[in-house]
Parts: structure tokens; C-alpha cells; sequence
């Protein structure tokens, strides 16, 4: 454990619990992609499938299990207590582009050629993209609510705060997982565009509104 995965944590739930409190407290998943949560449902579950086999420590599987939990939450609560808020219009990426890929990419680049190690990469692939409906949906729209900006930023910054995570444990560790930097990368990148709307607009107190 180092500053750096520690603080990418804490902006990791941090975002989780930002994007909970804003559906609950509003009643509404209006600007929110379904799909997004979906694709980060889908990575949690294959990812952490190693609680029913392994115990690395409280912290790590108290957080495993939040983290799984929020994301099933979040699915519940657009699709079933709150589904006619859900913009499903405007959510119209289509998952099977990156679901597909993402597969097949983890099949054919990996640690090892086994189950759980297939399902750990492909979780790692798909998050760097999972974001995408997301961002297409506030493409698509023009707008985001301020909360839901708060909620990306903290998502983006819980993945940059993971690249020097690995950096640090290049230098100190000896430990390099090209799979896991790769798509970090990837992800960050992804968010490149949105963090200075983010700096130049709502830092500022303006909405975020794309140009037209």
C-alpha cells in the first residue's frame, strides 16, 4: 500500500458514493448512463471473483465488496426504482462494441491462459472503457449536471492517482504489469477532454455544456 493507491481509493468510492447520494436524493438517474454502470457492474464481479478464493486483507476485500455492492446498487436503482427518470433516449451506446473486443482481447493477451486470470484481464480492459456511454450520452445531451461532473471527476482522478501507483511500485517494488498500465493509460486519456471542462467551467461555477 502506498499514498498513492490509498488516495486513488478513497476518490474511487468517493465517486460511488457522490453518483448514489445524487440519484437518492434527487429520485432521478436523469444524465446518468445505465450502461456505463452496467459495463462497471460487470467489472467488479469478474474482477473480484478471487473473494471466493483468496484472502489478501480486511481493507482489500471490505473495499472488493463495496465496491461489487455499490455497483449492483446503482444498476438497481436506474433500472428498477427509478426507471422512468432514466434517459434511455441519450443512452444509446451500444455495450456489445466494447464487451466483444474487450473479450476477445483478453483471451489472446494475458498473464496466464487460465479462468480467473482471462476474467481479472478482461476486467481491466473493460474498465478503461467502461466510461464511454457515459461520455457519448453527455455528447449526446450537451449538458451534465454539476453533481455528475463531480462524480466523473473523481472517477478520473482515482485512475490517474493508479498510474503513479505503478510507478511507485516500478521503483520501489520491482513490480510492472504492462496490462494494468496500458489501460490505465487508455482510461486516463479517455478523460483527458472532460477534466478541462471540468478545470475551465465548473471549478469556475459555470455548467457543463459542450460547445455547440
Amino acid at each position: 500500500m502506498n499514498i498513492f493507491r490509498l488516495t486513488g481509493d478513497l476518490s474511487h468510492l468517493g465517486a460511488i458514493i457522490i453518483l448514489l447520494l445524487k440519484i437518492w436524493k434527487s429520485r432521478s438517474c436523469a444524465g446518468i448512463s445505465g450502461k456505463s454502470q452496467i459495463l462497471f457492474a460487470i467489472v467488479f464481479t469478474t474482477r473480484y471473483l478471487d473473494l471466493l478464493t483468496a484472502f489478501i486483507s480486511l481493507y482489500n476485500t471490505c473495499m472488493k465488496v463495496i465496491y461489487i455492492g455499490c455497483s449492483y446498487a446503482t444498476v438497481y436503482l436506474i433500472y428498477m426504482k427509478f426507471r422512468a427518470t432514466y434517459d434511455g433516449n441519450h443512452d444509446s451506446f451500444r455495450m456489445e462494441f466494447l464487451v466483444v473486443p474487450v473479450g476477445g482481447l483478453a483471451v489472446l493477451i494475458n498473464h496466464d491462459f487460465s479462468f480467473l486470470e482471462i476474467l481479472w484481464t478482461f476486467s481491466i480492459y473493460l474498465e478503461s472503457v467502461a466510461i464511454l456511454p457515459q461520455l457519448f450520452m453527455i455528447s449526446k445531451t450537451g449538458e451534465a449536471e454539476t453533481i455528475t461532473t463531480h462524480y466523473l471527476f473523481c472517477l478520473g482522478l482515482y485512475r490517474a492517482l493508479y498510474l503513479f501507483n505503478w510507478i511507485w511500485r516500478f521503483y520501489f517494488e520491482g513490480f510492472f504489469d504492462m496490462i494494468a498500465i496500458v489501460a490505465g493509460v487508455v482510461q486516463t486519456v479517455l478523460y483527458c477532454d472532460f477534466f478541462y471542462l471540468y478545470v475551465t467551467k465548473v471549478l469556475k461555477g459555470k455548467k457543463l455544456s459542450l460547445p455547440a
